[in-house]
């Protein structure tokens, strides 16, 4: 793994101004957060280098505002929850460069936290504008990324500043490099991957990647008819995209000449209508799904040798529910195999990493998200990850 630069590189702080990218895109209602998650995963790093004496200003977007002010969308909305989390007072400062700026900076302590106004209010900051980077560069002595969830995009506060400054991993980017590093950089062998969600169009770029580097793929939700259409099995009324069978041949075929296991379900649960434990219910083979049934979750039968796959592998990555996990009872295929990874992963067999937000999602319902090695919350990051494209806001970092 090419060293990224951590915290653990810095020098005196003291006095400095640390300028950290920070994800503070948290949903909301009634004006508070009902989630914090985002600010408690950064509050390691603003914490530690305001506790170190540097003057700590940060930078994030809240919602998409498409380079124009607009006041439902300032930052300043989630002041409070962020004074909550750090119990700190901070700063909030309506700019993001400037005069405005350069004056709050004068006023700040060392150890005091400042907040910017929402970078997306300025067209630069999508467009990467090399000015505008250099605009916000000029308040700041280094430069700090905690926000994996934006990583994925090019722009001037996830990207230009790292190119203008020292820039060094947040800690809360640090443990997700790690992880990652983990799971598919240098994972142990053998290494599993769960993918699921309802269609294979939005994980084509996954599956192709996935099927090189892994030895056990196994597939599930809607995307999992399409590739048993693919080997012939009528799949009734099941969600499934009929005109990429050949794509999903092909992959088996990688799958084959890289000795990659695919696991597609043999036993099925079955329904007439998508409800809450319809009394069409049934769990059948998947070779006699009815033409008016839809396939809504891997039967127990499959799931069992599932889990046995699982007791054999090291690392497991997992993106995506197996069945319709909303809704019960089709949330038993992914909590049953959720709940082995967790217990392989807690006695130290198996590292664990998942992400993305179905996923999340899933393990929250199963219970078992707080035992897996590594659950990452950023959604479109992740998944280009396991895509296997860099990312640029990490590329960035790298030392």
């Amino acid at each position: 793994m090419a060293a990224f630069r951590t915290l653990d590189d810095l020098g005196d702080v003291a006095g400095k101004v640390a300028l950290v990218r920070v994800d503070l895109n948290l949903p909301m209602a009634d004006g508070r957060a009902t989630d914090v998650t985002r600010v408690e995963a950064s509050a390691p790093t603003i914490l530690e280098l305001a506790d170190a004496g540097a003057k700590v200003l940060l930078l994030a977007h809240f919602g998409r505002p498409k380079g124009m002010r607009h006041s439902t969308m300032s930052t300043s909305l989630v002041q409070g929850d962020l004074e909550r989390v750090l119990g700190r007072e901070i700063m909030f400062i309506p700019e993001v460069m400037g005069p405005v700026v350069e004056q709050s900076i004068g006023i700040l302590r060392n150890g005091d936290i400042g907040l910017l106004d929402n970078v997306r209010f300025w067209p630069g900051e999508e467009a990467n504008d090399p000015a505008f980077a250099q605009g916000i560069a000029a308040h700041g002595d280094f430069y700090v990324n905690d926000a994996f969830s934006a990583a994925h995009r090019a722009h001037a506060s996830t990207e230009g500043l790292a190119h203008l400054l020292p820039a060094y991993a947040g800690r809360a980017m640090e443990r997700e490099l790690r992880a990652l590093e983990a799971a598919l950089g240098t994972p142990q062998p053998p290494v599993a991957a769960v993918v699921g969600g309802a269609k294979v169009s939005t994980k084509l770029d996954v599956l192709e990647n996935l099927v090189g580097r892994v030895q056990h793929l196994i597939i599930g939700g809607g995307m999992a008819n399409t590739f048993l259409a693919a080997r012939g099995v009528d799949v009734g009324k099941s969600l499934c995209e009929h005109d990429l069978t050949d794509t999903a041949n092909r992959i088996l075929d990688r799958a084959d000449h890289s000795g990659c296991t695919v696991h597609l379900p043999y036993d099925v649960v079955v329904a007439r209508e998508f409800a809450a434990n319809p009394a069409s219910l049934r769990t059948v083979n998947v070779h006699e799904v009815a033409a008016d049934e839809m396939i809504l979750d891997i039967g127990p039968q499959a799931v069992e040798a599932l889990c046995d796959v699982l007791k054999t592998c090291r690392t497991l990555v997992w993106n995506g529910p197996l069945g319709a996990f909303e809704t019960e009872p089709f949330d038993a295929a992914t909590v049953a195999l959720a709940r082995i990874a967790a217990a392989l992963t807690q006695d130290g067999s198996l590292i664990s990493v998942a992400g993305g937000g179905d996923t999340v999602a899933a393990l929250n319902h199963a219970g078992v998200a707080d035992q897996f090695s590594y659950v990452s919350t950023a959604g479109g990051a992740f998944l280009e990850w396991m895509e296997g494209k860099p990312l640029p806001g990490v590329e960035a970092l790298r030392a």
